[in-house]
């Protein structure tokens, strides 16, 4: 005679999580949380949910509460939830809180422990988002704080670009580990995501960052003065944290000249219209995405308004003063593309590729003196070998 009773509830990391599992007990840190409602087909009626990210330091998995407590919770609680559900979604578990679930507040003690040598070690160049459970022994390359808006709230993230000998990544921290440019430190308990079409790890509170000896990791100055490599190289790779190539001038993409942006956000407006922030006043700036060329690709370079400025010899003020007396946007272009046409330039900073091509976030540019018997060789050698 079969056994009627139900199979007993197993506590397990949230690594160990598989779809096949039956209800399961899991620990685990909000790093994420939404309200939201949803109808129901059956009479139309209005039914709420939570839904997140939850995490215990191994893995980082999405959860659905459903009829949660009205009050909510808040993003850090650390939850025990026995008689989960797993299930897959996009190839990945997740979990479901139903009203079979008992959920409640737990300790941060309660959480497992993470022995940072338990995660494999991964190098950086092989880090592919979503991908998390590893671990990273790198070193600091660069590290300096922002402040970002997070829905209504303000708080501090730590950005910079971590390298190991396969190369390097970008890295923000949501936590302050006190990094410093030059550290070797071993991290676990990150994960990866995309961030401008290319991977970056984060990390938070959850997250465990130690110093290490590492002398054979690369130094930090040599990390942000890598050699300029081909356009076609940097795109074949994908783009990279770090990027430096050479290129002449051959044209402006739209919008190049003065733009109009949200004070709030910084994202370009229409017609005073931000598409987060609704109608606002719009502040003028500058910009020039310069398309540049080096005979085995071009690549597009985003230039902000001090490079803009610095490479035209125009600010701001005097881009309007033009734009007033002849209120010809595409003039005001052409103008700064004849300035600008047949300059060679190398441009450091992080690049990224789409279906648009190869768009360089400009850190520094620098114009390169030619020198046209050099020049004249290597043309004469790529006809030879066309």
């Amino acid at each position: 005679m079969p056994d009627p009773s139900p199979p007993p509830v197993v506590e397990v990391r949230l690594q160990a999580l598989t779809p096949t599992a039956g209800p399961v007990e899991v620990v685990g840190r909000v790093i994420s949380v939404e309200r939201r409602e949803v109808t129901r087909r059956t009479d139309g009626s209005r039914r709420p949910l939570l839904s997140g990210l939850l995490t215990d330091g191994t893995a980082t998995v999405r959860f659905t509460w459903w009829d949660p407590p009205k009050d909510g919770i808040e993003r850090g609680t650390v939850l025990r939830a026995v008689g989960a559900e797993v299930r897959e979604f996009r190839s990945r578990p997740e979990l479901t809180f139903s009203w079979k679930t008992r959920v409640g507040p737990a300790s941060p003690a309660e959480l497992p422990r993470v022995d940072p040598t338990e995660l494999p070690l991964r190098p950086v160049a092989e880090l592919r988002p979503p991908e998390e459970g590893f671990r990273v022994e790198v070193r600091i390359a660069r590290i300096a704080p922002r402040t970002v808006s997070v829905g209504e709230e303000r708080r501090v993230v730590h950005e910079g670009i971590i390298a190991d000998r396969s190369g390097a990544v970008t890295l923000s921290a949501w936590s302050d580990f006190g990094l410093q440019p030059g550290e070797a430190v071993r991290i676990a308990g990150g994960y990866v995501r995309a961030f401008r079409g290319r991977p970056q790890l984060v990390v938070d509170e959850r997250s465990i960052v130690e110093r290490i000896e590492r002398p054979d990791l690369p130094d930090a100055a040599a990390v942000l003065a890598a050699p300029p490599r081909s356009i076609a190289d940097v795109e074949d790779a994908g783009g990279g944290a770090v990027v430096a190539i050479d290129g002449i001038v051959v044209g402006l993409a739209p919008p190049s000249g003065v733009v109009y942006r949200c004070p709030t956000c910084r994202r370009a407006v229409a017609g005073g219209v931000c598409r987060v922030h609704g109608q606002v006043d719009a502040v003028p700036d500058l910009r020039a995405r310069i398309v540049l060329d080096d005979g085995t690709g071009a690549a597009t370079i985003s230039a902000d308004r001090g490079v803009t400025e610095r490479l035209w010899g125009v600010t701001l003020p005097e881009a309007l003063r033009r734009l007033a007396a002849q209120p010809d946007p595409d003039r005001l272009a052409e103008e700064m593309l004849e300035a600008l046409l047949g300059r060679r330039l190398r441009v450091r900073g992080p690049a990224s590729r789409d279906d648009f091509g190869l768009t360089v976030t400009p850190e520094s540019v620098e114009p390169v003196d030619v020198d046209l018997a050099v020049a004249t060789d290597e043309l004469a050698r790529r006809l030879a070998g066309a």
